[in-house]
């Protein structure tokens, strides 16, 4: 039985998170990873897990970015439906250790420069003011307005004469 790095299963469901449409690119995946951990991984971390995972078999890369191959979609798709993070990821990782790879395949080379980009990148579109989805949506305040309460005029008096 081979070891499960925590690392292995964020980095597999931020790839999930960040390549449902097309494939992902690196900043993605870093700005996927931040949203459900809450805190951008090492790079040397971040590189050895797409290593790990890609010569499993289950990230695979393209020229438009990384993309989760069909036994990785095979693992994510034994999640409970109204599950929290943490339950998925804990199921993630049970789904990790029962895989077993069928044969080698390449694996995946990312630079600590490219990495490190991404990260910057990440951090850079942060403070920008445009509209990043993969950022939990601010709460919205609502004090002005008392639920369920409507404003009406007050009855009139009739004089006493």
């Amino acid at each position: 039985m081979r070891p499960v790095h925590d690392i292995d299963v964020i980095i597999l469901v931020a790839t999930a998170l960040a390549s449902k449409r097309r494939p992902a690119e690196l900043a993605e995946i870093i700005a996927a990873a931040e949203l459900i951990q809450g805190f951008i991984p090492f790079v040397e971390k971040l590189g050895e897990a797409l290593q790990r995972l890609s010569s499993f078999g289950l990230i695979s890369a393209s020229e438009n970015g990384f993309a989760l191959t069909p036994a990785a979609l095979e693992i994510l798709a034994d999640q409970p439906k109204m599950a929290t993070t943490e339950d998925r990821i804990i199921a993630v990782k049970g789904g990790l250790a029962a895989y077993t790879p069928k044969g080698e395949s390449a694996a995946i080379l990312v630079t600590v420069d490219q990495l490190r980009a991404a990260i910057q990148s990440h951090k850079i579109s942060r403070k920008t003011p445009g509209k990043n989805l993969l950022m939990p949506k601010p709460k919205i305040d609502r004090h002005f307005k008392v639920e369920g309460r409507w404003r009406r005029a007050s009855a009139t008096r009739g004089r006493k004469s």
